[in-house]
């Protein structure tokens, strides 16, 4: 080999050691800084499916990145009041510089806690006035969880489908499941009528509407997200008024127990969950959940915070990320649907297919052509309500679907388009 030759290789060899160490270095971070710590207060516990989801991203995320148990400080069943506030000064004694709370009802307690610690950073998931809050130090993040409700519902759609060709369902085997105008029945178990339930539930019934077009979703509130007498009540209500289909914006195991017991006595029901895995409450009669893969986003803001950049204020991302998905297929899926859901998964990551094409819905029998969002942060408890935050009005009508989840990660979709009822009362 000619000398010239011999430094040229001698200079790649060195300049892939660097980059290796570099590599390296990056990869064991949590090691090289054993001090580092990461508070995290959860509004449930494992027995809950939505802090479930959120522990075991953060799990898989901090195991990737090297971190130690000992450096994730937990505080489990917080409630939405003073006691997250308390929870977060605490977790800031403790040494954390990162501290993550998971329900939206502990945003402004943790914002307080923000301003009062400027070399901490706080994370309020599912959070919506970071940007506007004038706290640097303050960040909100969230999933384009509306992608994965509208690929349930398409299998939902696809089960109500099935049932409609082979004859399983008709006005004649289960007459209270059709409408005056011949249309299916389905139903929805909401937390909240907060826009991110609004946003979910509306995009599930797209969903299942891409499917079986004369379809018609009446939706029951529980206030509350994680009550599973509640929720099972509602199930069994909204199957009561014919819905053949279960879905849900609520934390428990409720709705698809209840559907399972519904459809073992006979009745044509089945259920689409949330967070996790139904399969094991409802053996027959569920036939997914949609879910976050909250890894994702942990792993990055970690890795950022352990790194010493900067998190951004307002994250959200979907299948283009792997944030979001649905869990296993049931056995009583309709034949086809892992083929057909694969087809819809990609084009939702390429962007060709929009969960809210304003061609697929309308309001009040006219096609939405326009959509103001207003990205303040009201008090509601005052009357009139009051802005806390002043954010800008925002168009969100773009290219000819609403623009979810852009100008702030939290959902901001409160159309309510036809073809779907919500009661005005609660269950009890």
């Amino acid at each position: 080999m000619k000398k010239g030759m011999k430094k040229l290789v001698s200079l790649m060899l060195a300049a892939i050691m660097v980059i290796s160490l570099v590599a390296f270095s990056t990869t064991v971070y949590a090691e090289a800084d054993p001090d580092f710590k990461v508070g995290v207060i959860l509004v449930g516990d494992e027995t809950e499916g939505y802090s479930m989801a959120h522990i075991t991203g953060l799990k898989e995320a901090a195991k990737e990145l090297g971190l130690d148990d000992s450096q994730i400080i937990w505080k489990y069943k917080v409630p939405e009041d003073s006691s997250c506030y308390d929870a977060a000064v605490d977790l800031v004694g403790q040494g954390c510089k990162l501290v993550i709370s998971n329900s939206y009802g502990h945003q402004t307690y943790m914002v307080q806690a923000a301003m009062e610690y400027p070399d901490t950073t706080f994370i309020s998931m599912t959070g919506d006035f970071a940007a506007i809050s004038g706290c640097d130090n303050f960040k909100n993040a969230f999933t384009n969880i509306y992608e994965a409700r509208y690929v349930s519902g398409v299998v939902a759609g696809l089960k109500l489908k099935e049932l409609l060709d082979d004859g399983t369902l008709t006005e004649e085997t289960q007459p209270d499941s059709f409408d005056a105008d011949g249309n299916v029945k389905i139903g929805y178990v909401g937390a909240f009528s907060y826009a991110e339930v609004v946003s979910g539930y509306t995009a599930f019934y797209l969903g299942v509407k891409s499917i079986v077009p004369n379809t018609v979703m009446e939706v029951k509130y529980t206030n509350s997200w994680f009550d599973i007498d509640k929720e099972g009540a509602a199930a069994e209500a909204l199957i009561a008024n014919g819905a053949v289909i279960i879905g849900q914006h609520a934390d428990s195991t409720g709705a698809p127990a209840a559907t399972q017991k519904l459809l073992d006595s006979g009745k044509i029901c089945y259920s689409v969950g949330y967070n996790i895995d139904m399969l094991e409450t409802a053996p027959t009669a569920a036939l997914t959940s949609a879910t976050n893969n909250w890894s994702v986003y942990y792993k990055y803001a970690l890795e950022t915070a352990m790194n010493g950049g900067t998190i951004d204020t307002d994250w959200s991302k979907g299948f283009d990320e792997d944030a979001v998905g649905i869990t296993a297929l049931g056995e009583s899926c309709a034949e086809g649907t892992e083929e057909y859901v694969n087809d819809i998964e990609s084009k939702l990551k390429d962007g060709s297919l929009q969960v809210f094409d304003t061609s697929t819905f309308t309001v009040d029998g006219q096609e939405v052509t326009t959509a103001e969002c207003d990205m303040s942060f009201m008090d509601f408890t005052t009357d009139p309500a009051t802005v806390v935050y002043q954010g800008d009005t925002v168009e969100a009508i773009e290219d000819g679907h609403f623009s979810e989840s852009t100008f702030r990660s939290a959902p901001y979709f409160t159309l309510r388009i036809d073809g779907i009822t919500e009661d005005a009362e609660a269950v009890e």
